[in-house]
């Protein structure tokens, strides 16, 4: 196996739901629920790379491991990074991010994710899911990527777009982007030292530094669609199935 490490990035201050990361589900704060999903996947170590101390005490709290970074960072692209030169581990070939508010999230598609990334010797990968709701074309809170061709159990597709906003029912090829990326050490160290573009910054979505960059990134499509936790009634929501499934 390849040398690789799981850095989950995260703060506090979210816009819509500040504090997010230490909402409790069963007990224990999401962020721990997303710590364990890295750890079910036996990839590597997980880390927490957060802005805060709170969520420092509170991953090391439930038995996690957790450093602390600056709060000046614009993504979690960049926390993930400074994280890696502080830990200072050589000969890593792949760090996965995972998205700190996701703990619905599939170890199996993680895994699949790393497995398809090591054999394609591809520089980015991401996870979509098939879009389940009309609803979702329109709502900006949900992430929407364009493939190349028809995702596939086992296939690994370039991507043409990423966008927040509405997009035609007319293209067969339009899925759920889920929060996670995976990528070759050199690729995140050349990804961040590049400037942010307009089409970044308009669409808030840190990956199109990376397409208006010509840097590849491919999809592989998972099992399921994790909830992600944007306000506090997706908050109420997966608590309600979370702690219905416990």
């Amino acid at each position: 196996m390849s040398n690789t490490i799981i850095l989950i990035p995260s703060r506090m201050s979210a816009e819509r739901l500040p504090g997010k990361p230490l909402l409790e589900i069963n007990n224990l704060p999401i962020i721990s629920h997303v710590v364990k999903r890295g750890q079910e996947t036996n990839l590597g170590e997980v880390i927490v790379c957060a802005e805060d101390k709170e969520i420092v005490r509170a991953v090391e709290k439930n038995g996690g491991n957790a450093i602390l970074t600056s709060n000046l960072h614009r993504n979690g692209t960049e926390r993930i990074y400074e994280g890696i030169n502080k830990l200072k581990i050589n000969n890593l070939d792949y760090v996965i991010s995972l998205q700190g508010d996701e703990p619905l999230i599939r170890p199996k598609d993680i895994i699949k994710l790393y497995d398809l990334m090591v054999k394609n010797n591809s520089d980015i990968g991401t996870l979509a899911s098939n879009i389940q709701e009309k609803s979702m074309y329109k709502n900006e809170n949900v992430v929407k990527v364009i493939t190349e061709k028809k995702l596939e159990n086992n296939n690994f597709v370039r991507a043409i777009n990423f966008s927040r906003t509405s997009l035609s029912l007319d293209n067969p090829n339009i899925y759920h982007h889920i929060g996670i990326y995976c990528y070759r050490i050199p690729i995140l160290k050349k990804f961040v030292n590049l400037k942010q573009t307009k089409n970044e910054i308009e669409n808030r979505l840190e990956q199109l530094r990376a397409m208006d960059n010509n840097l590849k990134i491919y999809v592989a499509l998972a099992e399921s669609s994790p909830i992600g936790v944007d306000t506090n009634e997706d908050y109420l929501a997966l608590k309600k199935i979370m702690e219905y499934k416990s």
